[in-house]
């Protein structure tokens, strides 16, 4: 019997279909616990972008807060878009600008529960979003639900996209 097109946990119990029944739990029960994501399955580099990409989300907070319209260019790839709660579409350049205008000003930023999800060399990040804002002179602070998409680049991690809702007062 050639057993090459046969899933391993299936060719080890051919195998050992002969010997008693107590043997032939053990390997069963090694090959699910070793194939299970439960054990030991781990992803540590994934781990590593997850951390990377928070870290990230972070700087981007410091850098709006510090008005810092360099260290954010670098971590909004060119093509960038911003989607608020209300479908209203920003860019890279928008942001930017009113950014380094003082026409939008965060004096407190905070993101919450992040959590990231890798696929490849793109990523998704969600969370919510605390800031103290004032907008064209209007104050916009609050919190928002955001879900930031990045992609890995030559020169690093760079977000290409956001979504902002608002979350509801309570």
């Amino acid at each position: 019997m050639k057993l090459t097109s046969v899933p391993s946990f299936l060719a080890v119990a051919v195998v050992f279909a002969a010997l008693p029944a107590l043997p032939l739990a053990i390997v069963a029960t090694l090959g699910v616990a070793t194939s299970s994501p439960v054990f030991g399955q781990a992803k540590p580099k994934d781990s590593v972008v997850e951390q990377a990409l928070i870290k990230l989300e972070n700087d981007w907070n410091d850098a709006t807060m510090k008005r810092d319209v360099v260290a954010l260019g670098r971590l909004l790839s060119d093509d960038y878009s911003f989607t608020d709660h209300d479908g209203v579409i920003s860019t890279k350049a928008q942001i930017l600008a009113m950014l380094k205008s003082g026409e939008d000003v965060v004096t407190s930023a905070v993101s919450t529960d992040m959590k990231v999800r890798v696929y490849g060399d793109a990523a998704v990040v969600t969370g919510r979003y605390t800031a103290k804002e004032q907008l064209k002179g209007k104050d916009i602070s609050g919190t928002s639900a955001f879900t930031d998409t990045w992609v890995k680049r030559p020169g690093g991690w760079v977000c290409v996209a956001t979504h902002g809702s608002t979350v509801a007062k309570q």
